[in-house]
Order: C-alpha cells, then structure tokens, then sequence
C-alpha cells in the first residue's frame, strides 16, 4: 500500500540527521543531558525550580505547556492538511484505522492494566498511577518521534485527533472501568471510586494539542500562500524544525528538574514503578510494528501505528492523577514516572525503528518481497 508522492520515502532522502541538520545528530546524546540537567537543576537549584513549579494554572504547569506546544507546533505546520481526505481514501485505510483502534482502545489498556498487577500487587496507588496512564493514548510528543522515526505527518495528524475525541469520550468511562470495576473483580475491595470530569479532560486536549493544531492549520494555509511553497517548505519548515528540537530538550530539563525530588526521596519505588512501564513500550511497539507488518503497511505508515500506540499522554494522565488523588499521592508519582521512562525509551525505538526500516522494507518504504534495484 502506497501514497504517490507523500508517504513513500525512499533511502535516497534526507536522513533525520539531514533535516534537522543541528541537533538530531546527537539528539540522543543531548536528551540524555537534558535529562541529567533537569535533574541537577532540581537538587542544587531549588529555588529556580520551585519557581517554575508556582507557574502553573490549576493542575497545568506553564512552563511545561509553552514547551509542548512549541515541540508539536512544527510537526503540525508540516502536515499536508489538504491531502488528509486522501489519507481516508487509501486503499486499506479501514484496517489501518481499525488497527490502530484496536491496539489503542482494547490492547494498550489492558496490557498496562496486567502489568501494573503483575508488577505492582501490593501497591495499589502506584497500580492505579500505572493504570490512568495505559488509558491516556498519546496526542502529544507522538508527533516528534514519528517525525525522526521518518513516519507520516499526515496520517499521525488524523490518529492524534482521533485519539483526542475518543478520549474527550472514553476516558472517564475507561478510568472507572479499570480502577473500579475490574481491579475490584480482580481482588474484591481493591477498586476505587474516581470521579473524572469530561470538562477537565477536554481542557487538556485543548492545550496540549488544540493550540499547536490551530496554529499549524492557520500557518499551513495563511503563511505558505503568501510567503510561497518554495519559501515555506525549504526555509521556514526546516527552522521551525530546530524549534521543535529545542523545546523538546527544555521540556525535559524542566519536566525532569520539577520532579527530581520524587527520584531522590523513593528511587526504588520509581525503579518498581519503571519496569511495568519499559515492558509496556517495547510490548507495544514490537506488537504494532509486527502487525503492520503482517498487514504489509508500508513504513511510514507502520512507523506511525507503532509510535502512537506505545506512547501516551502523560500529561493528561499527570493532570487527572493530581487533580483527583493529590499531588502528594502514589498515584501522582506514578503519573509522573512515565515521561521520566518514555523519554529515553522513545528515542531508543526510534533508533529500533529505522533499524527496522532498513531490514524490512525497501528503499521505496514497501515490505521487502522483491529486490528494490536502488541504492
């Protein structure tokens, strides 16, 4: 399956190294080292860190938001918004879709929900952090990784908007399923009443993905027609590239430096906390990608299915953890812990991902079933 002109990218093309020319070379290199920033800034810099920390409007942390919404705005400038409906009519879109739904709705969810008891019995808050977080689908940072795992803008583009509608209506539903319904058939008494509002989810959404989508839109089709494609595709899109770079490393030196504190006070409550959540990415990758491969999915669209289905929202799940439990509560830390683990995680699939590529597919993207005749 196949989309002239859009989604078959060949080896021939720019690697990431090449299209985002300053940072990606070493991308991992310089997360890695946003990561022990944040960290050092938030043990021997308190006070700025504390600053950051009372920068926040309700349960939503200012300099976190302006970082996220900087990181999916370029992605989102990116997208071919006009060939969406081309996306639609693909021949097999409806498995992909159907895929996607499936490993989303039915398999993530579950699968977190069997990790979190097998790995976390008898810390029911941690278990519950762990479970709001396999709920919240990911509409967010999805958009940097499918970009340097080389998948398509256009068809992440309709999967995060879907997964922000779905989620606007399933989550709260979901969330008493899993904490309430099904842990107490699990273990009678383990289940817990959890009130979570459509209002305060959708508000999330709004944020973290209806801003940077309204501003690539009005970008894409004001900007570009004035400016010209030429300027537009080769100049402007390649710069708001290295922004996208940048405030991804600022929004991990500030996520990691306001909750650097949850590290040092219980490392081997966060470590018992990271292991259901490691297995939970690598299961999920490994099960998207393999069956896209067996769907015979072309990569750009396989790179998509499988990023989007093993990452996930972690600040609408950060967000519902604190506004419900506390923001001193296991199940807080537990929602806090995940971007701490999908980070490093994410990159090391990217780099999974592409290996992948190039033992897969063809230089043309396809699933290799014949000899490509290109270099």
């Amino acid at each position: 399956m196949s989309r002239p002109n859009n989604s078959v990218r060949s080896s021939r093309n720019a690697g990431v190294s090449e299209r985002l020319p300053v940072l990606s070379r070493y991308l991992t290199v310089w997360i890695f080292i946003a990561m022990a920033l944040g960290l050092c800034l938030g043990i021997f810099v308190p006070g700025l860190t504390n600053f950051m920390g009372s920068l926040r409007i309700g349960t939503t942390s200012i300099p976190l938001a302006i970082g996220l919404i900087l990181m999916m705005y370029p992605p989102l400038a990116k997208v071919k918004y006009e060939e969406l409906g081309g996306v639609a009519r693909l021949p097999g879109s409806k498995k992909m879709f159907s895929t996607s739904l499936l490993l989303n709705y039915v398999i993530g969810p579950f699968l977190m929900f069997a990790l979190a008891w097998i790995f976390l019995p008898d810390m029911p808050s941690y278990r519950i952090g762990i479970m709001v977080v396999g709920i919240a689908r990911c509409i967010a940072m999805v958009l940097v990784w499918n970009e340097l795992a080389e998948g398509d803008t256009e068809y992440a583009a309709i999967l995060v908007a879907m997964n922000s509608v779905f989620q606007i209506i399933m989550f709260s539903l979901y969330a008493y399923f899993f904490i309430n319904v099904l842990s107490d058939f699990i273990s009678p008494g383990s289940g817990v009443d959890v009130n979570i509002s459509m209002a305060s989810i959708a508000a999330s959404v709004l944020i973290y993905l209806g801003i940077p989508f309204l501003s690539g839109i009005a970008t894409r089709y004001l900007l570009r027609p004035h400016m010209g494609k030429e300027w537009y595709d080769d100049r402007f899109i390649p710069a708001a590239g290295k922004i996208s770079s940048l405030a991804l490393l600022f929004t991990i030196v500030v996520m990691f430096s306001l909750k650097s504190e949850y590290i040092i006070q219980l490392p081997f409550d966060a470590v018992r906390i990271a292991v259901p959540l490691l297995c939970y990415f690598i299961i999920m990758f490994l099960l998207s990608f393999g069956l896209s491969l067996h769907f015979k999915f072309d990569y750009p669209h396989t790179a998509t299915q499988s990023f989007t289905a093993s990452s996930n929202n972690f600040e609408l799940a950060i967000a519902v953890t604190v506004g419900v439990f506390g923001i001193g509560s296991g199940e807080a830390f537990a929602a806090v812990i995940g971007p701490l683990v999908e980070v490093p995680m994410m990159i090391g699939l990217v780099h999974l991902s592409l290996y992948l590529k190039k033992r897969y597919y063809d230089c043309e993207g396809h699933v290799k079933n014949r000899k490509c005749g290109c270099n």
